[in-house]
């Protein structure tokens, strides 16, 4: 599947049929996107994270360096084998091809990092991943969210719904600590009360 000539950026998460049809490895908006997303992080180190929709590892293999342990989540089989190829040399960081609508980690988290999975969720999808989420961040803990701000036809929502979304749930179940517009991408900071 080739990207539509009339969208300048690429959304976070390729199409599960491709490996890498976006070239997400060799574009410089997803690096810059990455170390956003790193310099955003509240605290320089993690004991336990997940990472939702982990892709083809580029951020895995940067967020690993602040986290004591890590787990990716990838839907798409040929994306997850590229992540673990890169970051087989990376013994506290773990994969796991699986939905978190479909199964969820049982342990807690201190890092929650969404990065461009729930733009293909729809609402309702969207509201059962977030009470999963918050059901496994702990108190104090962090929630990144970072989302393309476009929209291809396989996606259900922008990154500023998916957004929206968790604002909505400041100042009761969360608190917004930081939001940033880099280019098309959007990024927020939460933490769990």
């Amino acid at each position: 599947m080739k990207p539509s000539s009339a969208l300048l950026l690429p959304p976070l998460h390729p199409p599960r049929e491709a490996d890498d049809s976006w070239r997400l490895d060799a574009l410089g908006c997803v690096r810059s996107r990455d170390d956003v997303t790193l310099a955003a992080l509240p605290h320089a180190r993690y004991r336990s994270a997940l990472e939702i929709g982990g892709g083809i590892g580029l951020l895995t293999e940067k967020l690993q360096a602040r986290c004591d342990a890590l787990l990716s989540l990838e839907t798409s089989e040929s994306a997850q084998a590229r992540a673990i190829h890169r970051c087989h040399h990376l013994p506290h960081v773990r994969f796991e091809q699986t939905d978190v609508l479909v199964r969820y980690p049982a342990q807690t988290f201190d890092l929650t990092l969404v990065s461009g999975r729930a733009a293909y969720w729809n609402l309702h999808e969207l509201s059962v991943a977030q009470q999963r989420i918050l059901d496994h961040l702990e108190p104090g803990g962090h929630l990144v969210l970072v989302h393309w701000t476009g929209q291809t036809r396989d996606m259900r929502l922008d990154g500023h719904a998916v957004h929206d979304a968790f604002r909505l749930l400041a100042p009761k179940r969360l608190r917004h600590l930081r939001g940033v517009m880099e280019g098309a991408w959007r990024l927020d900071v939460f933490e769990r009360l």
